[in-house]
C-alpha cells in the first residue's frame, strides 16, 4: 500500500483570504442568536380545519337512502308507495342504484342494527320495517350510519 503524505498544494495566505472576504462584504454584521419569541395566542393563530370526512361506500349508501326517505317519505307494506314513499329496502335500492356490494353491506349493517335495537327475531329488512314506527325505523337508520362511519366502511 502506498500512502502519499506530500501534497502539491500552495500554502494559503490567511491575510489574503481575509482581505478577499472584506472586499466581498465590507461591513459584516455579527451573528447574534435571537431570543426565542413567545408563541402567538391561540386567537391569533390561523384555524386548522380537520380533514374532510370521506364516507365509505356503505356509509354513503345508508346516508343517501335516509336522505331519500326524508325527501320522498317512508312506507310500510310496499316497496314503493304510489305517492313515491318507499320502505327501507326500497330506499336502499334507490340509493345504491343496483344490487352491488355497497347495497348488500348496507343492508346487512341495517338489519344487524335493527336486531340490536329490536331483538334477534328479525330475518329481513321488510319484515322489521313493516313492524315498527317511523321513529323506531329512523333510529335504526341513524345508528347504522353512525356505525358505518365509525368502521370507515
Amino acid at each position: 500500500m502506498n500512502t502519499r503524505t506530500k501534497t502539491d498544494f500552495t500554502p494559503l495566505d490567511q491575510g489574503l483570504y481575509a482581505a478577499a472576504f472584506q472586499l466581498l462584504d465590507p461591513t459584516p454584521q455579527p451573528i447574534t442568536p435571537e431570543a426565542p419569541s413567545a408563541p402567538a395566542p391561540a386567537s391569533a393563530r390561523p384555524a386548522i380545519a380537520p380533514p374532510a370526512h370521506r364516507p365509505g361506500p356503505v356509509e354513503k349508501t345508508l346516508s343517501d337512502a335516509l336522505a331519500f326517505l326524508d325527501t320522498h317519505g317512508w312506507a310500510r307494506h310496499s316497496l314503493i308507495h304510489p305517492e313515491g314513499a318507499r320502505c327501507s329496502i326500497g330506499a336502499l335500492r334507490a340509493a345504491a342504484g343496483s344490487r352491488n356490494t355497497a347495497y348488500r353491506d348496507a343492508g346487512n349493517l341495517l338489519l344487524d342494527e335493527a336486531r340490536r335495537q329490536h331483538g334477534k327475531k328479525w330475518q329481513t329488512i321488510p319484515h322489521w320495517n313493516d313492524s315498527h314506527t317511523g321513529a323506531q325505523v329512523r333510529s335504526v337508520w341513524e345508528a347504522a350510519i353512525h356505525r358505518a362511519r365509525h368502521l370507515s366502511i
